[in-house]
C-alpha cells in the first residue's frame, strides 16, 4: 500500500521512515507524487487543523492516503509561543537562525525556560474519513545552541531527564524522546489496521 507523507523535508521524511516502518507500507514524500500542489498554506490556529488540512489537500489531488503533521515549540513564558508560527517565528522567509536568535532574545531575563514540543499527525482516506494522534516532548530552552544533529530549535531544547539538546543526541535516542516520535508510534499503533 503507498501512503503519501505530505512533507518535501527529508530530515523529517526519514524519521519518519524510522518510526512509522509498516509492513507493506510504502511511504511517498510529496515531491515523488507528480502533480501535487508545491505547498499547502498552514493558517489554521493549531497543529491539529494544519496536519488536517495538509492531508486533505495532498489526498485529495493524489487520490492516495495521505499523513500529514503539523508540529512546534510552545515556551511557557511566552504564552506557549511560537506554537503553530514556529517555522516562521521571525518572519518570512523561514529562517531557523533568525528563528532560534528571536527565541532566545524573547527570553532574555526570563528564569522558567519551561517549554515543549508537540506535533500532530493526521491521516486522510481517499474516502474522506481522518483520524488524528498527537505526541509531547516536555523540557527546557537552554541560552546559547549546542549541537549540530537535528534541526529546527533543536540546538536549544532540551528533554526532560537529560543534559543534552536534541541536537547533540543521536538519532535514535531523539525519536525515542521525540513529539514526533511519540505521535508516530501512536499512530503505527492506531493506524496498522487500516494502512495493512
Amino acid at each position: 500500500m503507498r501512503l503519501l507523507v505530505a512533507t518535501r523535508n527529508r530530515h523529517k521524511l526519514e524519521e519518519i521512515r524510522q518510526i512509522f516502518a509498516l509492513p507493506g507500507l510504502e511511504l511517498l514524500a510529496a515531491d515523488e507524487v507528480p502533480g501535487l500542489p508545491e505547498e499547502v498554506v498552514e493558517d489554521e490556529v493549531t497543529f491539529e487543523g494544519n496536519a488536517l488540512k495538509k492531508a486533505r489537500e495532498l489526498g485529495a489531488a493524489s487520490g492516495l492516503w495521505a499523513m500529514a503533521d503539523d508540529s512546534g515549540l510552545e515556551v511557557e513564558a511566552l504564552g506557549n509561543e511560537p506554537g503553530v508560527r514556529s517555522a516562521r517565528y521571525a518572519g518570512e522567509p523561514c529562517s531557523t537562525p533568525a528563528n532560534n536568535e528571536k527565541l532566545l532574545r524573547e527570553l532574555e531575563g526570563v528564569a522558567d525556560r519551561r517549554a515543549r514540543f508537540r506535533c500532530v499527525i493526521a491521516l486522510r482516506a481517499p474516502d474522506g474519513r481522518e483520524w488524528s494522534v498527537e505526541g509531547r516532548c516536555e523540557g527546557r530552552i537552554i541560552g546559547a545552541p549546542r549541537g549540530a544533529n537535528g534541526f529546527g530549535y533543536d540546538p536549544l531544547f532540551v528533554p526532560d531527564g537529560h543534559d543534552a539538546t536534541f541536537a547533540e543526541l543521536d538519532g535514535a535516542t531523539k525519536n525515542a524522546l521525540s513529539h514526533r516520535g511519540h505521535a508516530l508510534r501512536r499512530a503505527a499503533e492506531l493506524w496498522h489496521g487500516l494502512l495493512a
